[in-house]
């Protein structure tokens, strides 16, 4: 079950939060848990069992974590704790990537069985490790009721795309929360907003990227053209899906993170991957970059904790060469920027700074979207010539006219301008505000019905 669907919106979500609502305190837990297993159960019933043993297990290493005293002990509990929950990523995530490298490389007939990948199972596995780590090192506690901690790892807004919550964040909330009729009004708001980002933006936009990657050759601008159209489609698209999730926490009385902010008005690589997919990022510094030794060693251990981080967050978005590719490409760029270009960028003009940020960004959703290194190295050469169809084309400026509209009111929403101004039209005109929202979900409305395309990139994840 996905967020933009007919189902999930006129059915499930609103059965779920009159129940949530209507139940008492005592019980909402209970009444999330069994909604997110619903919610789970609707697209892989076959792996609810895989996240349940990830829910046992964690929580018994929780409480034994939570009773040991001994040093020792607690490191070898949590050496067990993560060493199982990497080996079932692993072997689900990774191992049919791996022995498709190894046959490849070394002639082997090892046996691929070809698993469908479990949805979500890169964020729940990610919070149950924060859970443990963080219980280990004595900055949370462990948690006692195995509903309350189920009711954490399963958690249905985000559990199959994030944000990554960690439960330091949300342990008060899981005890004791509100859902007050404001908190759902803005809640309804918020989903509404990322179901429009979704739906009427990154699908429409995906259109666009994916006829011009199926084009056999490109003009240079065509391949710009649709380069740009997939790094707009993939924001909206996870972006949209993250505000659905705040929203829907919101709704439960939940207060989620932000994951994004305006990550394409970035000045440098770096403070794009401050504002792009936060949750992974402050998870892969707080429980990696950091234990590793951050930028508090020498420039060679830097450099190293930097590729070590980045081809680990490089494998985390998929099993394949390109991600790595992909992740060993950012750590060059946040190395070279740290160490050879920072000061230079720093004296750029905004407008330079953040044009030259987007040209890297946009080259490096290129190697992300495309696991088949032929097409990537076409693709590529596409955007600097090389065996380009010319500059520009009718090709070109048919899909600039057909779609400048879209193009130019995604760039608009790409900035803080038309939330601010959303925000002061619902404080100073409610019912006008009432009115837009109302029609903005029946346009979304209108297109699930009548669209077929509806996919959703960050699944695969």
């Amino acid at each position: 079950m996905v967020f933009s669907s007919l189902h999930f919106l006129y059915i499930y979500l609103p059965v779920v939060m009159l129940a949530h609502l209507l139940a008492p305190r005592r019980l909402r837990n209970g009444v999330l848990l069994a909604a997110s297993l619903w919610f789970y159960a609707w697209g892989e019933p076959v792996y609810v069992g895989l996240m349940l043993f990830s829910v046992a297990w964690n929580y018994v290493t929780g409480l034994q974590l939570g009773a040991a005293a001994r040093p020792s002990r607690r490191k070898a509990i949590l050496a067990g704790a993560v060493a199982v929950n990497l080996a079932v990523l692993g072997f689900f995530k990774y191992y049919g990537f791996l022995v498709q490298t190894l046959n490849g490389a070394l002639g082997l007939r090892l046996p691929d069985y070809n698993l469908p990948l479990p949805i979500g199972i890169s964020f729940y596995t990610f919070q149950a490790l924060s859970y443990i780590i963080d219980v280990y090192r004595g900055t949370t506690k462990p948690q006692p009721s195995l509903v309350d901690f189920a009711t954490y790892i399963t958690m249905f807004p985000q559990l199959v795309a994030g944000p990554i919550v960690k439960y330091a964040d949300i342990e008060a909330q899981l005890q004791k929360r509100r859902a007050t009729l404001a908190q759902v009004g803005q809640g309804l708001e918020r989903v509404i907003l990322g179901l429009a980002k979704k739906v009427l933006l990154a699908n429409n936009l995906g259109l666009l990227a994916d006829a011009m990657r199926a084009a056999p050759r490109l003009s240079v601008l065509s391949a710009w053209l649709g380069a740009a159209a997939y790094a707009l489609q993939i924001y909206f698209d996870f972006s949209g899906y993250s505000d659905m999730a705040i929203g829907m926490g919101r709704m439960l009385g939940f207060g989620f993170a932000e994951n994004f902010d305006y990550p394409y008005r970035a000045r440098s690589v770096t403070e794009f991957w401050r504002r792009w997919h936060i949750s992974l990022s402050g998870w892969f510094r707080d429980y990696v970059y950091i234990p590793l030794g951050g930028n508090r060693v020498g420039i060679g251990r830097h450099i190293l904790n930097l590729l070590a981080v980045w081809l680990l967050t490089g494998l985390w978005h998929g099993a394949s060469w390109n991600f790595v590719l992909w992740g060993l490409y950012y750590a060059v760029l946040l190395i070279a920027e740290k160490y050879v270009t920072g000061r230079a960028l720093s004296k750029l003009p905004d407008g330079v700074a953040r044009a030259l940020t987007l040209v890297l960004v946009t080259v490096g959703w290129v190697i992300f979207s495309n696991t088949d290194f032929s097409a990537m190295g076409r693709y590529l050469g596409f955007l600097v010539g090389i065996g380009a169809g010319g500059f520009a084309d009718g090709a070109f400026l048919y899909a600039l006219r057909s779609n400048a509209l879209l193009i130019a009111f995604a760039a608009l929403c790409c900035g803080p301008g038309l939330r601010q101004w959303q925000l002061r039209l619902t404080g100073r005109l409610p019912a006008v505000a009432l009115v837009l929202f109302a029609a903005l979900l029946a346009a979304c409305t209108a297109y699930l019905v009548h669209g077929s395309y509806n996919p959703f990139l960050y699944f695969r994840f």
